[in-house]
């Protein structure tokens, strides 16, 4: 339930009483910057809260950005007005997803999910499987847009929803497929998310490792018992992955015709490989 925020006994503005108006501040010889307070303050809780699943209480975000409790509240409660934070019945800050719906009015985003979509129903109807389109954001794996499968029952994946980075198919591929710093970088950035299975480093260095070498990542699901997880990269202009679709594979066991595993696995290669090409990816790693 989500609750208002209440001052704490000691709030006071910045200096001079100008807190949220812009100062101009030398930097070298002779240069101007100009420096807006209130906006600092603001960024440096979400890039706080960006970092914690569990949030944290007003005064551990102002321990974490170092700043006085006094100095930050209005910040907070702006930010919580404003729908960019949220605050439990503990008091804890959290992140709401606002950012992630600010995010896909972006164009690039817009631009992938639109191209995306048609042929995320094609893959649907021809292997009669649910299917994702995800991506890497802040630390975590976001699913940005998923299509049911056509059949009476289906397994899927919301909007919004965040997943492992470590334990999953969609975020090995979207590791596997970038360069070493960007791995890197990533794999420091990451945030664990509910459930998600510890990972020795060197047993998913391995594992990117041989999902670079087929081109693709299938694997039992480590969260659902029963599923397959096929996962192929979307390549972008810079041939990396921006992307990767996948499709948590159910086998049917009556006596109804549908595509098998390996069936399925090529459709999905086919897709990404063509939503890559829209993407501008001068080349596809296909090596089923």
């Amino acid at each position: 339930m989500k609750r208002a925020a209440t001052a704490p006994e000691e709030e006071q503005q910045g200096p001079q009483g100008q807190d949220g108006l812009e100062e101009a501040v030398t930097e070298g010889e002779g240069a101007l910057r100009y420096a807006a307070p209130a906006l600092e303050k603001g960024l440096d809780i979400l890039e706080a809260l960006a970092d914690s699943p569990s949030g944290y209480t007003l005064n551990e975000l102002a321990q974490k950005v170092g700043r006085k409790v006094s100095e930050i509240f209005r910040m907070a409660v702006t930010l919580q007005r404003r729908g960019f934070v949220q605050v439990d019945e503990n008091d804890r800050y959290t992140l709401t997803l606002r950012m992630f719906e600010l995010a896909h009015r972006q164009q690039p985003l817009k631009s992938l999910v639109s191209a995306a979509l048609p042929l995320l129903r094609e893959l649907a109807n021809r292997a009669r499987q649910s299917c994702h389109l995800a991506m890497y954001q802040g630390g975590r794996v976001v699913v940005i847009a998923q299509v049911e499968s056509p059949e009476r029952w289906s397994f899927g994946l919301k909007v919004g929803v965040v997943m492992g980075l470590t334990d999953t198919s969609s975020g090995h591929v979207l590791l596997a497929f970038r360069d070493e710093i960007d791995r890197a970088r990533m794999l420091r950035a990451h945030i664990g998310v509910e459930g998600e299975l510890d990972m020795d480093p060197g047993q998913l260095f391995s594992i990117l490792q041989e999902v670079r070498e087929r081109g693709y990542s299938a694997m039992p699901s480590k969260q659902t018992r029963g599923i397959t997880n096929i996962a192929f990269p979307v390549m972008g202009a810079a041939d990396h992955a921006i992307a990767s679709i996948n499709v948590p594979y159910i086998e049917r066991i009556d006596q109804k015709s549908a595509p098998d595993v390996t069936q399925v696995r090529e459709i999905v290669g086919n897709i990404a490989a063509r939503l890559s090409a829209l993407m501008g990816a001068s080349g596809y790693n296909d090596n089923e």
